[in-house]
């Protein structure tokens, strides 16, 4: 929410509004005086890292009723303020929309009092409600993610990675209830990202005869050598009689039909605390910045609406239809990678297909590869493992990999399966070989640049080779982010929160000594993505990146806005530098300068980032994102082997070879031969990169001129349903 808060009062600023502050909700609005109080650039500062919200957030029961509502439009008419902007879930939005609606009656009645004279009726005639959704249950549809919710997942994750290293040495099974009381979407999803056993929902109650079902399910796994079992339940969760399904049932349930050892933990409020992910930040930074475009655009005939993100694509939706969502997505591929059908209902294709990690290793590649290889099974394939990238494709480090070998491996970071740099083109004759030695009839690679290089290589090989001439799909592994055909990479995320808890602690160091500047190096090749959203979600005062060409005059101007920034209360300042953003300006330069140029007013301190971008447990959004995207490229290998079975067909076409991406909002497979001409080569990168117009963005926050492009903006949609 503090993010928000601060891209609400900068943008605002930025655009020469007043400001103001309501203190405690809706209380403080009723209740007026100092808790309605105008805001300034530094009331934000040093904010981003801080979860909760500082301007305080109250239940009212005063602005249920009209006296209270017409209490606090009084408040908001004696400083003129006619825009609001809201943050919360969907009882503050829903309570913003009455008083809007009531907003002109509630003018004629203190008129009528006499405590607002005629003209002011007339000038502030109309109020505008712009709202963001701040709600750790995720439960508005419309949005794909709530301000809020990535950092609750980070929380319970945080907690079930800690509880799985006790199962090492303990034998357990694990209850645990996480927040929800109507919406099961935490549940779900902290399910999926740690590959819980059973999960119970309110939304999806389990059907009669679940206690037996469970029971099975978790002797089964202990049969197959697991020594922990997790069982996340949303506190909502109800059976078909609408009973409540209790965490202490269940421990009470597993206790007596199987005797295992069996421990509770209820998350409660640890969900709602600590401090925000990375993608949180950019969210609501972005959020916040759209709602006041959103309110300066606003007509008295707009409705009220909601700025929220729909794949990664900023939106108007109107207010009242963003009601409970759906995702029966999520529980569909839940219910596939968690319960494996016995054998001999699995319908068998006869088919191999083959999984590989290629180029440097990013954290959720193993959710990826899991995914993958339980899809398949399901789907009736033999699966096969390659080990050690097309280096170890050419020697034959290729092992069948079965339902239980992939247990426990969503939460580990780096490549179990092990990854190289190395290319096919030098091994080709070899890869075919093994291609036919082991009858591989698709192929699926997770991986970064190379993998996206070793794809057109081995598709340019199709008409020496037959043996290629298979499905073949890649999904998207790099901290860069820098693949063609996607939005996104499997473990982008995850580095982001690392250069941001490090910017999170630099910045604190600074706050000690004052008046220190500390320059940054992160990595991502030529590709800006990593330092650009790194500074967006860690407040830098700039970000240097390869695709804005700068110079020394940029240098200089920089200088000269922390000298000015020295004078205020914020006495440090933040600058990230992409490894590769100029050759000449180094990071060694860049802190030579600003020591040189600084001197008398503030000093400098320089780090590099280095290898830890790459390493770590995956954060909670590249699992999931791993697991989905991985299963939907199965699902596609499946789809075309279905087509060719018994005609024994040869796949030549383009779109037998293609990258799975998120686009826009769609997720989508394009033919590798059409992303070349979107490629730039030499910089591994791709020619248009949908975040650069998020630059502007970040040197408005840090008190820069720039251009915002709202073109995209403006129009309300409504409220359509998206998922992986």
């Amino acid at each position: 929410m503090n993010a928000a808060v601060r891209a609400v009062v900068r943008m605002g600023i930025y655009v020469g509004a007043k400001v103001y502050f309501i203190y405690e909700g809706y209380q403080g609005m009723v209740d007026g005086g100092a808790n309605i109080a105008e805001a300034d650039w530094e009331s934000v500062s040093s904010i981003l890292q801080v979860g909760g919200t500082i301007i305080g957030s109250a239940r009212c029961q005063a602005f249920r009723t009209r006296e209270g509502r017409l209490k606090a439009a009084c408040n908001l008419l004696q400083r003129g303020i006619t825009n609001l902007c809201v943050i919360g879930g969907d009882g503050s939005l829903t309570g913003a929309n009455l008083f809007r609606k009531e907003w002109s009656g509630l003018l004629e009645e203190l008129a009528r009092n006499g405590q607002i004279d005629k003209e002011a009726v007339q000038k502030y005639a109309y109020l505008n409600v712009v709202g963001m959704v701040g709600s750790i249950d995720n439960d508005f549809c419309g949005t794909d993610m709530t301000i809020g919710t990535d950092s609750a997942l980070h929380r319970i994750i945080e907690v079930i990675d800690a509880i799985m290293t006790t199962a090492q040495s303990h034998q357990r099974t694990f209850v645990l209830e996480v927040m929800g009381r109507h919406c099961g979407y935490l549940a779900l999803v902290s399910a999926l990202a740690c590959g819980a056993d059973w999960v119970f929902l309110p939304e999806s109650p389990p059907e009669e005869g679940w206690e037996e079902q469970m029971c099975v399910k978790l002797s089964e796994n202990r049969a197959r050598k697991k020594r922990l079992n997790i069982i996340i339940v949303a506190e909502g969760a109800i059976d078909t009689q609408n009973k409540p399904i209790t965490s202490e049932k269940i421990k009470e349930l597993v206790v007596t039909q199987l005797g295992y050892d069996t421990r509770v933990t209820i998350l409660g409020h640890v969900q709602r605390g600590g401090t925000p992910s990375a993608f949180d930040r950019i969210l609501a930074s972005r959020m916040g910045v759209e709602a006041v475009i959103a309110l300066l655009e606003a007509t008295p005939d707009t409705p009220a609406c909601v700025v929220s993100l729909n794949g990664n694509h900023a939106v108007r939706l109107p207010l009242m239809e963003c009601v409970q969502m759906s995702f029966a997505g999520n529980l569909n591929t839940y219910k596939r990678l968690a319960i494996k059908l016995p054998d001999d209902q699995i319908p068998k294709t006869n088919c191999n297909v083959a999984v590989i990690n290629v180029g440097a290793p990013a954290a959720g590649m193993n959710a990826a590869v899991r995914s993958a290889v339980r899809v398949g099974i399901a789907d009736g394939h033999r699966m096969l493992a390659i080990y050690d990238g097309f280096d170890g494709f050419a020697k034959g480090q290729i092992k069948e990999i079965s339902w239980t070998d992939v247990g426990g491996w969503t939460g580990q970071g780096g490549s179990i399966l092990g990854t190289k740099r190395v290319l096919p083109g030098k091994y080709l004759e070899e890869i075919a070989t093994q291609m036919r030695a082991h009858s591989i009839n698709a192929l699926l690679i997770i991986g970064g640049f190379e993998a996206y290089l070793g794809l057109l290589e081995l598709s340019a090989a199709r008409e020496k080779h037959e043996e290629f001439c298979v499905p073949m799909v890649m999904v998207p592994a790099t901290v860069s982010n820098n693949v063609p055909g996607s939005d996104f990479s499997i473990g982008a995320d995850t580095a982001l929160n690392t250069i941001t808890d490090t910017c999170d602690r630099i910045k604190q160091s600074a706050s000690g000594t004052k008046r220190r500047v500390f320059i940054i190096e992160t990595m991502g090749g030529y590709c800006g993505y990593l330092a650009n959203m790194g500074g967006l979600a860690a407040g830098a005062d700039a970000a240097y990146i390869f695709e804005e060409p700068f110079d020394i005059r940029d240098l200089q101007s920089n200088v000269e806005h922390l000298t000015e920034k020295m004078k205020t209360t914020i006495q440090r300042g933040l600058v990230l530098r992409n490894e590769s953003c100029s050759e000449n300006y180094t990071t060694d330069f860049i802190y030579q300068l600003y020591s040189e140029e600084g001197k008398g007013v503030f000093d400098c301190r320089k780090n590099v980032l280095g290898h830890m971008q790459q390493g770590g447990a995956p954060s909670p959004f590249d699992r999931n994102f791993g697991t989905k995207i991985s299963a939907r490229a199965m699902e596609w290998i499946t789809a075309k082997l279905k087509e060719a079975r018994g005609r024994g067909k040869k796949f030549t076409t383009d779109d037998s070879v293609c990258v799975l991406g998120i686009s826009k909002r769609n997720v989508i497979f394009q033919p590798v031969a059409e992303l070349k001409q979107q490629t730039d080569f030499e910089h591994r990168i791709p020619k248009e990169q949908w975040w650069l117009k998020l630059r502007p963005l970040m040197k408005i926050l840090a008190k820069y001129k720039a251009s915002y492009d709202v073109s995209d903006s403006g129009q309300l949609e409504h409220v359509q349903p998206w998922s992986v």
